[in-house]
């Protein structure tokens, strides 16, 4: 029942981590089976998706630490992330797979725990409040790190961008 109801919503948390269908098929399944050995120590006063999501973010983070992911296979990268509506032929696609490039390139630069947060505020959409939940961190930490990573992320991309066209 638990992997039913939330087996998505931690895929896509691994994929946007990891950038990689397979290596987040296999943390989720981690995950999954991080969660049932962990179950006993649940406290049923909390919030239960918040306390998933926070154990799939620290398990997400330790598998970072422990084998630097490669980001090899991002052709399948879910199109409601980072894709534009407009889809005026073969420039538009070309295009759109350069954005992804340029924004996985970013991504790669950020540490973990700032990686995270800009994806559950800029592609995952959560309010600071539940970052800060999921985090186990205050308020203006979350914020911080959020504004810090989209700096960093703004500087890799125009970075990029100058190398590969000269602007």
């Amino acid at each position: 029942m638990l992997v039913n109801a939330y087996s998505k919503k931690i895929f896509n948390l691994a994929y946007q981590f990891s950038g990689n269908y397979e290596a987040a098929e296999d943390l989720t399944q981690e995950i999954f089976l991080k969660l049932y050995g962990s179950l006993t120590k649940f406290d049923f006063s909390r919030n239960f998706t918040a306390w998933l999501l926070t154990l799939s973010k620290n398990y997400l983070i330790d598998q970072y630490r422990k084998t630097k992911y490669e980001k090899t296979s991002r052709d399948d990268f879910d199109e409601h992330v980072l894709s534009s509506d407009s889809q005026d032929g073969p420039e538009a696609e070309v295009m759109e797979n350069e954005n992804r490039r340029m924004v996985w390139e970013g991504f790669e630069h950020l540490s973990p725990e700032i990686r995270m947060a800009v994806i559950l505020r800029d592609i995952q959409g959560k309010s600071y409040d539940e970052i800060a939940e999921i985090m186990s961190l205050p308020l203006g930490p979350v914020k911080s790190r959020v504004n810090r990573g989209r700096l960093q992320l703004a500087r890799v991309l125009k970075d990029y961008k100058e190398r590969n066209h000269g602007m």
